[in-house]
């Protein structure tokens, strides 16, 4: 199993380097609105930015503003306990640090650990293997190759679609159809840009007003009130077997 080593800042945007990754909301959205400055300075190149894109954009922020000398890169948290006494966390790291915090935000997310399927015989497997999750940096050559693509989450959608350009042939596995409607990506001009910027406020309240972030309305809808074929499945994972 080759395995990706993100060295800087990024998160999900170093880890996630598979062919295709990109965002899937508009990024002049995704990105951050603290910075009135940031804002007017930073142009992107797509409406929907792909994943190289998307990291220069959060190693520029991190220049920037400079807030490396407060992160522990390649470091994991073993525990997270709070101190009834104190009213504090206290977290030890597996580098032997203990640090206590008044607030603690688990921002791990879903995409935090790889889920590799249980099949019999992957360990003896004699071909290459990779995981969307952890990509290698330098990428990968699927030239004349017959690959195995399993899970068509969000990952494997993205991905499908650039490798059906690059494998021999490509056999993809599949438990469950997902709904996917075109993403009507396009470059974005400076001309856009501005314009959007000039009234960043009502573009913002777009994407702000609901509950999800997104430009989307809300629905009262409980999951009871479906019926078991209308329920949606849960998330796919992503994992390649090339042979």
């Amino acid at each position: 199993m080759s395995e990706a080593s993100p060295d800087g800042v990024g998160g999900t945007w170093s880890w996630n380097r598979y062919a295709g990754a990109r965002c899937d909301i508009e990024t002049m959205a995704y990105s951050y609105s603290f910075s009135p400055e940031l804002e007017a300075e930073w142009e992107w190149t797509e409406r929907y930015a792909s994943q190289p894109e998307i990291l220069r954009y959060l190693e520029h922020v991190a220049d920037r503003f400079d807030p490396r000398p407060d992160i522990e890169l390649a470091t994991r948290v073993q525990s997270c306990v709070l101190d009834e006494a104190t009213g504090r966390w206290v977290l030890r790291t597996d580098r032997g640090h203990e640090v206590t915090a008044r607030f603690c935000v688990m921002a791990t997310g879903c995409l935090s650990v790889e889920n590799v399927p249980d099949i019999a015989g992957l360990d003896t497997f004699a071909g290459e293997r990779y995981h969307t999750g952890t990509w290698p940096k330098e990428g990968v050559d699927f030239s004349g190759k017959r690959v195995g693509f399993i899970g068509t989450g969000s990952s494997g959608i993205q991905a499908i679609a650039l490798l059906t350009e690059a494998a021999e042939h490509l056999y993809v596995f599949q438990r469950t159809p997902e709904f996917s409607m075109p993403a009507r990506n396009f470059a974005m001009s400076p001309r856009h840009q501005a314009r959007v910027k000039e009234d960043d406020a009502a573009f913002r309240a777009r994407f702000t007003g609901g509950s999800f972030g997104l430009e989307m309305p809300d629905d009262d809808l409980r999951l009871s009130e479906v019926t078991e074929e209308e329920r949606p499945g849960p998330l796919g994972s992503i994992a390649f077997s090339v042979g």
